[in-house]
C-alpha cells in the first residue's frame, strides 16, 4: 500500500511539510496546555500582588479551563465549517492577546477576565489543532506517531507549566525602565509564541475544505454557562461560611443543572448542533470521552495540590518545585512513545487500562504523605523558621510517584485519543476532537473544583482542632501568626484527602475502560486517511 499526498481542495500548499506541521501543531497545543498549570506555582505571588482572596484564588485556574472546556465544542464547529487552518490561525491570536492582558493585569478582575479569554482562544485553536493531525496524517503508523508526539505534549505540558512558571516567577527583569513581577512573565511568554505560529500556520498547513453552516450559539451560551454553574457551586460547597445548604451553593447548582438539561434539549432540535449526537453513539468513543473526563480530573488536582505542598510545607522555590516535576516530562514522553508502538499490537484496552492502575496507584502514593502538624511542633516552627515538611523526602515519597503517574498517564493518552476520534467522519473530526478536548478541560474543571471542595472539609476540620491546641498552649503568640500556623498545619490534610479521592476516581476510570473499551488495535490502523491523501 503506497500513499500519495495531494492538495486538499481549497488548498496551496497541501501537506508537503508533514514535519513542519506537527511542530507547529504541537508548539501551540503545548501552549495551550501548559497554561492550565504555567499559573500554579506563581499563585501565592499573584494573590499577593492583586489581593484575591483565598476562596476566590482556585478561579485563576478553573476560570481557564472553564472556559476552555465550555467553548470547545464552538472551537471544533467553527472548524469544520470555515476551515480549520483559519479558525487555528484566529485562535492563537486571540489566545496572544488575552496573554498580553493577563500580564499587565492591575486587579483580579482584569486577570481573571484575561483568563476567560485565553480560555477561549485555547478553545478555538485547540480542537482544529487535534483535527488537523487527523486530516493531514495517514491512518496507521504515521498517525499513530503524530497522536504520540500530541499526546505526549498533552501530557508534557502540565509539567512544562510547572518548570516554566517557577523559573519565570523568580525572575525580576527591567523591561523599558520598569521592573516586572516575575508571574507576569507566566502570561506575557505566549505573546510572541502565539503571534509567531499563527503568521507561520499558512505555510506549513494546508486548509480544510469550508462546510459555512447555520452556528449553534445557543447551545454554546446554555452549555458553557451550565458548566460555570455546577462548578461555583461546588466550589462553594467546600467552603465554611457557605456549604451544601447555603443558597450560594444550591442555586447555582441548580441552574448550572438546569441549563446543561436545556442544551441537551437544543442540540436535539437545531439543525446544525454544536455536539451532533451521533458523535456519541459508538460504544468506543463514548468509553474514551468518559475515561477522558476521568482521568485528565484527578492529574489537574495532583498539580495543584502537590505544588501547593512542595512550596508551602517543603518550603521549596517556585525553580526548584518546577525543576521537581520534570520527572513527569520524561515519564510521559518515554511513556506514550511506548504506547505509540504498541497500540500496533495490543488492544488500546489493555494499554490504557494499565496506565490508568498506575496513575492510581501514584495517587495513592501522594495521599500517604505525612508531617507533623502537632501544636508544639508548629508552635517550634514559629520559633525556629524551619518548614513545616523538611521530614519530607523528595527521593523517597513524591519522585516515585511522579514517575509512575507520568508513565500511566502516557500509557493512557495515546490509546484514548485513538479511540476518541476512530470512525469520526472527516467532516465531523474538528467536532469530535472538540467533543474530546471538552471531556479533558470540563473534567479537569469539576475534578479540582470537587476535590478542592473535599480538601477544604477535610482540611477545615483538622484547623479547628489545631487551632484550639495552639490557642491551649500558644495564647502568646500575634492573632495573624496562630491564624498562618492553623492553615499551613491544616493544609497537609486536606491534601492527602483530595489525593485519596483522586486516586478511587482514576480507578472508576480505569473499570470503565477494562470493561467497556472493546475497539481492536486492527480497527485503529484501517481508519479512513486524511483529506488530501489517496490509498492506493
Amino acid at each position: 500500500m503506497t500513499t500519495h499526498a495531494t492538495a486538499a481542495p481549497g488548498t496551496g500548499a497541501g501537506h508537503r511539510h508533514l514535519g513542519w506541521a506537527l511542530v507547529l501543531i504541537c508548539v501551540a497545543q503545548l501552549m495551550v496546555v501548559l497554561d492550565s498549570t504555567i499559573a500554579n506555582i506563581a499563585l501565592p505571588f499573584i494573590q499577593k500582588d492583586l489581593h484575591i482572596a483565598q476562596a476566590n484564588l482556585q478561579w485563576i485556574v478553573t476560570g481557564y479551563a472553564l472556559a476552555f472546556g465550555g467553548l470547545l465544542l464552538l472551537g471544533g464547529r467553527l472548524g469544520d465549517l470555515y476551515g480549520r487552518r483559519r479558525i487555528f490561525m484566529l485562535g492563537l491570536v486571540i489566545f496572544a492577546v488575552a496573554s498580553a492582558l493577563g500580564g499587565l493585569a492591575q486587579n483580579e478582575a482584569m486577570l481573571l477576565g484575561s483568563r476567560g479569554l485565553q480560555g477561549l482562544g485555547a478553545a478555538i485553536a485547540s480542537p482544529t489543532a487535534l483535527a488537523l493531525i487527523t486530516t493531514t496524517f495517514p491512518a496507521g503508523p504515521q498517525r499513530s506517531r503524530a497522536f504520540s508526539v500530541y499526546a505526549a505534549m498533552s501530557g508534557a505540558g502540565a509539567a512544562v507549566g510547572l518548570i516554566l512558571g517557577g523559573w519565570l516567577t523568580g525572575l525580576t527583569p527591567d523591561l523599558f525602565g520598569h521592573v516586572v513581577d516575575g508571574w507576569r512573565l507566566t502570561f506575557l511568554i505566549n505573546v510572541p509564541i502565539g503571534l509567531i505560529a499563527a503568521l507561520a500556520a499558512p505555510y506549513v498547513l494546508a486548509e480544510s475544505e469550508s462546510h459555512p453552516g447555520e452556528l449553534d450559539l445557543p447551545g454554546a451560551v446554555t452549555g458553557t454557562l451550565g458548566l460555570i454553574g455546577i462548578v461555583f457551586g461546588l466550589s462553594r460547597a467546600g467552603q465554611q461560611q457557605y456549604g451544601w445548604g447555603s443558597s450560594s451553593t444550591l442555586v447555582p447548582l441548580v441552574l448550572g443543572i438546569v441549563l446543561l438539561a436545556v442544551f441537551i434539549q437544543l442540540e436535539r432540535r437545531v439543525e446544525h448542533p454544536l455536539m451532533p449526537f451521533r458523535i456519541l453513539t459508538s460504544r468506543t468513543r463514548g468509553t474514551a470521552f468518559v475515561a477522558m473526563m476521568i482521568v485528565p480530573a484527578a492529574m489537574f488536582a495532583m498539580f495543584f495540590f502537590l505544588s501547593l505542598f512542595v512550596q508551602n510545607v517543603m518550603g521549596y522555590s517556585p525553580l526548584r518545585t518546577g525543576v521537581a516535576f520534570l520527572p513527569f516530562s520524561f515519564g510521559i514522553v518515554i511513556a506514550a512513545t511506548i504506547s505509540s508502538k504498541m497500540i500496533a499490537k495490543v488492544d488500546p484496552r489493555f494499554i490504557a487500562g494499565t496506565g490508568t492502575i498506575l496513575a492510581g496507584i501514584a495517587l495513592f502514593g501522594f495521599s500517604r504523605l505525612s508531617v507533623d502538624v502537632s501544636p508544639a511542633h508548629l508552635l517550634s516552627l514559629a520559633q525556629s523558621g524551619q518548614h513545616l515538611g523538611e521530614s519530607v523526602n523528595y527521593w523517597s515519597q513524591i519522585f516515585p510517584f511522579i514517575v509512575l503517574m507520568s508513565l500511566g498517564m502516557g500509557l493512557t493518552f495515546v490509546p484514548m485519543t485513538l479511540a476518541a476520534v476512530h470512525g469520526v467522519d472527516h467532516r465531523d473530526s474538528g467536532i469530535g476532537s472538540g467533543v474530546l478536548n471538552t471531556m479533558q478541560q470540563v473534567g479537569g474543571a469539576l475534578g479540582l473544583a470537587t476535590l478542592s471542595t473535599v480538601a477544604v472539609h477535610f482540611g477545615q476540620d483538622k484547623a479547628a482542632t489545631i487551632a484550639a491546641g495552639l490557642h491551649a498552649s500558644g495564647g502568646q503568640l500575634p492573632p495573624a501568626t496562630l491564624k498562618l500556623l492553623t492553615q499551613i498545619g491544616a493544609f497537609p490534610t486536606g491534601a492527602t484527602h483530595a489525593f485519596l479521592t483522586g486516586a478511587f476516581m482514576i480507578w472508576t476510570a480505569s473499570v470503565i475502560v477494562w470493561i467497556f473499551l472493546d475497539v481492536k488495535h486492527q480497527e485503529l490502523a484501517t481508519d479512513g486517511a486524511p483529506e488530501g491523501v489517496t490509498v492506493a
